[in-house]
C-alpha cells in the first residue's frame, strides 16, 4: 500500500486510507447503515477531505468517531463529523483539554501554511469515554477500543475489529517514521506494544498511526526496538554523555 492508492479493505468492510500529509492512516469500519472513521487529521479542511473520501465507499452517515490518541494530527478535524459520537480514553479529554489551544499556536508557527486552518478549529474532545476497555456498536457491528498502557502518551488506545484480524494501532507503533517521544512513557512502552503483540494472532494485520500496516512480527520488532531505547535511558549511556 502506497500514499494516495485510494481506500485499500484490509478485512470484511474495513479500510485504511494512507495520506500524503504526514504519512498518516485514517481507517474506516461500515456496519448496516452506518460507518466509523477513526481519527479525524490535522484541519477542518484535511477532516473535510475524508468526509468526501468516505462518500466514495458508501452513503451511510459517519455515526462514529475514534480518537486513537490527543495529538493535534488525529484529532483538530473532531468538529467536523459532528453529531457524530466520539470516542477516546478519559485522558484524551483532559490532554485536548489542556493542550489544545497552546498547540494550536505552537503548530501555527511551525507549519505557517497550516495557520488559517487552525485558527478556526474548536477544540472538540470525546464525548464517550472509557478507562479500560469499551464495546462500540455501528450499523449492529461491534469493535472493541482498549487501552494496554501508556506508551506514546499516557491515553493510547488500540481499536480491535472482531473476526477480522485487523487492529488499529493508533501511535503506539510506526512504520518508516521516527517515534515521537514529546509526550511519551519510554520506559513503559515497550511493554504496552507486547501487551499488543501478545493479544494479535500471527495472521494480523495491524495499522500504525502512520506508514505501512504490519502482521504481529512488526509490532514484536517495533517492542524490542522500544525497548532498546528503554534500556539505554535506564543505563550509563546519558549518563556518561551528560559528564563529557
Amino acid at each position: 500500500m502506497g500514499v494516495s492508492d485510494g481506500w485499500v479493505e484490509i478485512g470484511d468492510r474495513v479500510f485504511v486510507r494512507r495520506y500524503a500529509f504526514y504519512d498518516q492512516n485514517i481507517g474506516l469500519i461500515l456496519g448496516r447503515a452506518e460507518a466509523l472513521v477513526i481519527d479525524t487529521r490535522s484541519t477542518y479542511a484535511q477532516a473535510r477531505e475524508i468526509q468526501g473520501h468516505v462518500q466514495e465507499l458508501t452513503d451511510s452517515p459517519v455515526g462514529v468517531v475514534v480518537d486513537t490518541h490527543g495529538h493535534f494530527d488525529h484529532v483538530f478535524g473532531n468538529g467536523i463529523f459532528r453529531p457524530a459520537t466520539i470516542w477516546g480514553h478519559e485522558r484524551c479529554v483532559t490532554f485536548m483539554v489542556r493542550n489544545g489551544e497552546r498547540r494550536k499556536a505552537t503548530i501555527a508557527a511551525e507549519e505557517p501554511t497550516l495557520a488559517d486552518d487552525l485558527s478556526e478549529i474548536v477544540i472538540d474532545p470525546p464525548d464517550r469515554v472509557f478507562a479500560t476497555h469499551a464495546r462500540v456498536e455501528v450499523g449492529g457491528r461491534e469493535v472493541m477500543l482498549r487501552y494496554l498502557g501508556r506508551g506514546h502518551t499516557d491515553h493510547d488506545i488500540v481499536i480491535e475489529v472482531p473476526e477480522t484480524g485487523v487492529v488499529f494501532g493508533g501511535d503506539l507503533v510506526e512504520n518508516g517514521n521516527v517515534p515521537f517521544f514529546g509526550d511519551a512513557y519510554p520506559i513503559e512502552w515497550p511493554a504496552t506494544v507486547e501487551m499488543l503483540a501478545a493479544r494479535v494472532g500471527d495472521d494480523a494485520i495491524v495499522v500504525p498511526g502512520h506508514g505501512d500496516h504490519g502482521g504481529k512480527a512488526f509490532l514484536q520488532a517495533q517492542a524490542a526496538s522500544l525497548a532498546k531505547l528503554a534500556e539505554l535511558a535506564q543505563g550509563d549511556f546519558f549518563g556518561e554523555m551528560s559528564i563529557i
